[in-house]
């Protein structure tokens, strides 16, 4: 197992604050996430990864590491990490994902979630979400049991960094975009009651109205 740290990635796919089932059911439901790199700015994280894989494959499967490690990249299902622009199942691409590199993590436990000053983030407080940059620690790790062979990242940490785009609709507003009204009172600007008329003494009172005698069924057993 190494551990790489990605710093200033974007966010895609969180699951973060609540473990997801497996699509068909089967399994323990787990975290996670997936992390876009940009190849032109991120060259040295693209590096680690790279050499993570490496390191892994030679230490579990020795002198077949390269063999295995390149039949594991081949299936999508067993390998993490993708040079290469993400499709949907249509086979169209991906909204931010083009030109991209990216790798996906999974997780049995929830990631430690940070904010910029490494105090713990909550679900209330907004942040990260997807789209936003972060720095984040992986785990990568060579898999090799009844499941079968494969090359894993397992999402550790993740701590908010700057905002972005957020994917699926744009960015939350933002406090100072409202005006501040504390010194607003409870009654301002509320709808004022509706004001009654006065009585006037000359007014006659309205007619009661008639009680009206109900209707004579045809069916009814107490009619002789």
């Amino acid at each position: 197992m190494v551990q790489v740290t990605l710093r200033g990635v974007r966010l895609a796919f969180a699951d973060i604050w609540q473990a997801r089932p497996p699509k068909d059911g089967k399994g323990e439901a787990k975290f996670g996430a997936t992390f876009i790199l940009d190849p032109k700015k991120d060259k040295e994280a693209v590096k680690e990864i790279r050499a993570a894989i490496q390191k892994v494959a030679k230490e579990k499967w020795k002198q077949k590491g390269a063999r295995i490690g390149a039949l594991v990249e081949s299936d999508k299902q067993k390998f993490c990490w993708f040079e290469e622009d993400m499709v949907n199942d249509d086979g169209d691409e991906v909204p931010g994902f083009e030109g991209m590199f990216y790798i996906r993590t999974k997780s049995p436990i929830q990631p430690t979630l940070l904010d910029r000053d490494r105090t713990e983030l909550t679900r209330g407080d907004g942040r990260p979400y997807p789209g936003c940059y972060v720095v984040a620690k992986i785990d990568v790790w060579a898999q090799d049991n009844t499941h079968g062979k494969a090359i894993r990242a397992q999402v550790q940490g993740i701590q908010f960094m700057k905002d972005g785009e957020a994917f699926g609709g744009g960015t939350k507003a933002k406090a100072e975009e409202f005006d501040d009204l504390s010194d607003l009172g409870e009654d301002d600007d509320a709808p004022a009651p509706k004001k009654r008329r006065p009585a006037d003494e000359d007014d006659e009172p309205a007619p009661k109205p008639k009680k009206k005698r109900p209707p004579v069924d045809d069916d009814d057993d107490d009619i002789g």
